[in-house]
């Protein structure tokens, strides 16, 4: 297990590279596992033993899967509130609605604290904890900050949260108040708060716990372990995935990287990376066949979580994912997002408003027929139905915007003939 910049390719050694892991060229530095001593068929055995797990670490769904994730981290630091374990649902009504044969949601809503960043965030703070830090930071418009201050509350640890004055889910911003966070609140973006966490956190003694944070990346790698794990290593044709920072877009390459090279999956799915048109750099990035990214220096859209204008892990996003899957981006507006949001609610499974940016995308690419309509998909949901509660309010009162599918009240004067009539109208 290794430190390599994915910019110049220098290499450092597990304790060499130092807090927010950028190498001194700038690049971000990415994590390289040595599996050659991996037994695939043992460790297929001990994933499944590992399922009647109830109370150790390793009931975790995570966890685990320790062996491919980190290794070498002592089971004392390992902070855990059995993370993961997350449904992987079937629907008939959105697979018609998306337009292919067969479509699972993969619900990272089920998560403690609401959403995937915990699928990475028990790691980067377990790592941090490792290597002396109780100071942990991150800059989040909403999930971040809620999953990293659980974390560092379980275990006795403080955050601090650099938080921008507009954009975020004010929910999940209370639940990270709830979990005793130092809250910041500052003037300017997503982006701006990375900056400045690249520049000072190790000098303030802070361990930062972004997706720049490679260990962040493989803990989100856990996600597809359990959709392959949950499938009997058996992976669908697709797997769409949000794309905001574009960490758990680089999980996802990752992971099917490690299964694909110990031989647990013998085919590499296709993956789609979903961003929303008023925040969608690396998509304009690719559809303009472009080497690098152009940053959007006033992102807008109704999806918090994928309100980003210079996604930190673009460059590993197409390294890991989309270049060796033959994966594809696609943007969609905020009225696609949230008419396909209202279908993923009513279906019973339930997301924020990002999440159902893959099920928009996956609808679309399947209407330009980019996706054929015989195709298999799993489609991540990263986020909990309750990160927003206005969007929902404004789509179904029709506060602000129209959708295809609203769901309103009915009022009625409570006695057995207006009920009548209004059960025999109502669907």
């Amino acid at each position: 297990m290794r430190f390599q910049c994915i910019d110049c390719q220098a290499e450092l050694s597990i304790d060499e590279a130092r807090n927010p892991y950028i190498c001194s060229c700038g690049g971000l530095l990415d994590i390289v596992q040595d599996f050659r001593s991996v037994d695939t068929e043992r460790l297929k055995r001990e994933f499944d033993n590992r399922l009647s797990e109830r109370l150790s670490p390793y009931a975790s769904g995570v966890w685990r899967y320790k062996e491919l994730i980190h290794p070498l981290l002592p089971d004392a630091f390992m902070t855990t509130k059995y993370e993961g374990n997350t449904g992987l649902y079937s629907s008939g009504v959105l697979a018609s609605y998306a337009g292919v044969r067969s479509l699972m949601l993969k619900a990272q809503s089920e998560n403690p604290s609401g959403s995937f960043k915990d699928n990475g965030m028990t790691v980067a703070v377990s790592h941090g904890r490792s290597v002396g830090y109780t100071r942990f930071t991150c800059t989040s418009t909403g999930n971040t900050s809620s999953s990293l201050a659980m974390y560092a509350a379980l275990s006795g640890c403080s955050s601090y949260v650099f938080l921008p004055d507009r954009g975020i889910s004010m929910n999940k911003v209370l639940q990270t108040l709830a979990y005793g966070a130092h809250l910041i609140s500052f003037p300017g973006t997503y982006d701006d708060g990375i900056r400045f966490s690249k520049m000072y956190s190790e000098a303030l003694g802070l361990y930062v716990c972004n997706s720049v944070n490679p260990f962040r990346i493989e803990g989100q790698k856990s996600i597809l372990y359990e959709i392959a794990h949950q499938l009997r290593w058996q992976l669908p044709d697709w797997i769409v995935v949000p794309g905001g920072a574009l960490s758990n877009a680089t999980a996802l390459g990752k992971g099917l990287k490690d299964l694909y090279e110990l031989g647990f999956i013998h085919k590499l799915p296709n993956v789609a990376i979903v961003q929303a048109d008023g925040a969608s750099p690396f998509h304009a990035m690719v559809e303009g066949g472009l080497s690098e990214l152009k940053p959007e220096p006033n992102p807008a859209t109704r999806a918090s979580a994928l309100n980003i204008g210079n996604p930190p892990s673009w460059k590993k996003a197409l390294q890991y994912t989309l270049k060796p899957t033959q994966g594809i981006t696609v943007s969609v507006t905020d009225e696609e997002i949230m008419d396909a949001k209202a279908q993923v609610d009513r279906s019973g499974i339930g997301c924020e408003p990002a999440s159902a940016a893959s099920v928009a995308g996956l609808r679309k690419l399947a209407g330009q027929g980019v996706i054929d309509k015989d195709s298999t998909a799993v489609c991540i949901l990263t986020g909990h139905i309750l990160k927003d509660t206005d969007s929902i309010r404004e789509y179904h009162l029709e506060e602000e915007t129209k959708g295809r599918f609203p769901n309103s009240f009915h009022y009625s004067k409570l006695d057995e003939a207006s009920i009548t009539r209004f059960l025999q109208t109502a669907r």
